[in-house]
């Protein structure tokens, strides 16, 4: 004959196993869904960051027809898009604002990039360059109409 308490315990142990089982079952379940989902989130952030390299070599310069010339576009400036992207003209003129003790007028730039500021046919086009580079990001105007460079 068993012995009753030797019969206990072993219904005990088995009782805990049970219980246990279940228990490594649901959290089986719960990784498996868990898992599922990371795999989602991972296809969404693969197709947000091709949409997102979309975007970035959308806003790259690109050349542009006005009045049957061929102009280069200046971007707007954001966390994606380098200085470089900008035509070297622009760049020049981005450098000669930055090397200036302060803000600048728009003649103190042209002396900068060694262009006759006396002529005022060659100070326009600069300022009209200046002023492009304020409304894509680039620099900042300030009110009395000296520019510099942004934070």
């Amino acid at each position: 004959m068993l012995d009753p308490e030797l019969l206990e315990l072993i219904t005990a142990r088995r009782a805990e196993l049970d219980e246990i089982e279940e228990q490594l079952a649901k959290q089986l379940a719960e990784i498996r869904v868990e898992r599922d989902e990371l795999a989602v989130a991972e296809r969404v952030l693969e197709r947000m960051s091709e949409q997102l390299a979309d975007e970035r070599a959308s806003v790259a310069p690109a050349p542009g027809q006005v009045g049957g010339r061929t102009v280069m576009l200046i971007p707007h400036r954001t966390s994606g898009v380098e200085e470089t992207a900008l035509p070297p003209d622009y760049q020049r003129i981005l450098a000669a604002v930055r090397q200036a003790a302060g803000p600048v007028m728009a003649r103190q730039t042209g002396d900068a990039l060694g262009i006759d500021v006396s002529v005022r046919g060659k100070l326009e086009p600069l300022r009209g360059k200046l002023v492009r580079l304020v409304d894509r990001g680039w620099l900042r105007k300030l009110p009395d109409g000296r520019f510099t460079t942004r934070l």
